[in-house]
This record gives C-alpha cells, structure tokens and sequence, in this order.
C-alpha cells in the first residue's frame, strides 16, 4: 500500500463516522407522535428543528457525494497504482 492510498483509507473512514453521526442526528420522520403522548411544542422550536434538519439533510448528501467519489478514486488509484 502507498501512502497515498492509506490517507484515503483514514479519510473514508473519518467521512463514514461523520456521515453516520449525521444521519442519528437527524430527526425520524414519525416525530409527530409527539402530539399524542401530549409533548407540545411551540412554533418558533417547530420552525427551528426544520430549518437544522434541511441543514442535516444537505450536508449528508454533499458528504455522502464526497465518500463516493474518494471510494471510485481510491479504487482507480489501486487498480492503476497498485501492485
């Protein structure tokens, strides 16, 4: 292995811990059940959580996009490169 093929390898690794956070960070999609247990929340907290899931959401399929392009290089790099 060159040292250009593990600093990818540590890089993927790092983007999949990243985009693993992320994705537990976001809010499920049954987060209405809320109502019904009698948890109310106020309008301005309803708007916000919105606005950081969009956030959440973007930045999952930008870094989801990056990993694959680092995984298709990595691959080229190896096939190309490699022993």
């Amino acid at each position: 292995m060159t040292g250009f093929e593990i600093a990818i390898g540590i890089v993927l690794i790092i983007f999949s811990i990243v985009i693993i956070a992320i994705v537990l960070l976001q809010e499920g999609r049954q987060s209405n059940l809320g109502a019904i247990q009698g948890a109310a929340d106020s309008f301005l907290d309803k708007g916000r959580a919105r606005t950081f899931d969009a956030l959440l959401t973007k930045w999952t399929k930008v870094i989801a996009f990056v990993f694959f392009i680092l995984v298709f290089a990595g691959m080229l790099i190896t096939k190309f490169l490699g022993a």
